[in-house]
């Protein structure tokens, strides 16, 4: 991932920022993952997997499109709960167009409401899309139906595009970026052609293990897991030495993570290893510690150094 923004930033067609916003587990990673066609926001099947802001950059002829992949909105318990929160309405700030991502299998809930209640508003374009329109159940219209009482509520009437999209298996993709585009002012590309993203590295390899983490541990516990990058050394040959902790808050769920004999761990950092010298093209040496940390979710000095202040 080139994330070099000092080269010459090309003024041609569209270009905008789309703020990404949803509460947790409607599959906004995957989304923008899909649309990027590139893996910038790690998914699993556990909600609130994303942390931070991320920003990805999609560039075509026509323009250039920014999206902010923003923390799923939740009842927060920890402080951590609270930034994510905090960093999520605090998104749609100075963006564009706003995306809300509504997870068309389930009924809404009231995150969904209340998204629903800043997007109507809005004096920005908003754009609306149900998502996992591939499972079984299709809960659309209720989606649609409170959007329409909200606005009687309100005494207002904002007409917005309602999309359905199944990012897991890229149907109506494309027709929700032709759609954005339409929505984008006319101005200069915000980065390089080459930028995919400008997601710090350190933070895109902890995210990296951490996905594999959840994509293991499933609801065992994986809101219980940080990741530090400890130490990053890159050798002349190329070769990259990376050593990172992993922060749990219990002896017991440290066994959990390092597994019998080892071979949970183990198999985490492998396959961390793997995706780590796919997606930036070095060979890896990864080295991962684990370490009993009580409430780290509330401890402010170690939020900042996971990335999250």
């Amino acid at each position: 991932m080139n994330t070099n923004q000092n080269e010459k930033k090309p003024a041609a067609g569209r270009s905008g920022i789309v703020a990404v916003v949803g509460r947790a587990n409607t599959g906004k990673s995957t989304l923008v993952n899909c649309i990027l066609e590139e893996k910038i926001s790690i998914v699993s099947p556990v909600a609130q997997t994303t942390r931070n802001v991320i920003r990805g950059v999609l560039t075509e002829p026509r323009g250039q499109m920014v999206f902010l992949d923003t923390p799923g909105i939740h009842k927060a318990e920890s402080e951590l709960g609270k930034i994510m929160n905090r960093s999520a309405r605090a998104s749609t700030g100075g963006t564009d167009v706003i995306l809300m991502v509504f997870d068309a299998s389930r009924p809404p809930r009231d995150e969904d409401e209340g998204w629903m209640r800043r997007a109507i508003f809005e004096t920005v374009p908003v754009v609306a899309v149900l998502n996992k329109t591939d499972e079984p159940e299709d809960c659309s219209g209720r989606y649609l139906d409170r959007w329409h009482e909200l606005e009687k509520e309100k005494s207002v009437q904002k007409d917005i595009p309602w999309l359905r999209t199944s990012a897991l298996q890229n149907s109506g993709v494309r027709e929700l970026v032709d759609l954005l585009f339409d929505r984008l002012p006319e101005g200069p590309h915000l980065f390089p052609d080459d930028v995919l993203t400008d997601f710090p590295r350190k933070l895109a390899i902890a995210d990296i293990i951490r996905e594999k983490l959840f994509h293991r541990l499933r609801e065992e516990l994986p809101h219980s897991v940080a990741v530090t990058v400890d130490t990053f050394d890159e050798a002349a040959d190329g070769n990259w030495d990376i050593k990172c902790t992993i922060y749990v808050n219990r002896h017991s769920q440290k066994a959990i993570v390092i597994g019998e004999k080892g071979r949970l761990l183990r198999s985490v950092r492998l396959s961390s290893q793997k995706e780590i010298k796919a997606i930036y093209d070095h060979p890896v040496n990864l080295t991962l510690w684990v370490k009993v940390e009580p409430n780290w979710a509330k401890n402010f000095w170690l939020l900042k150094k996971l990335g999250y202040q």
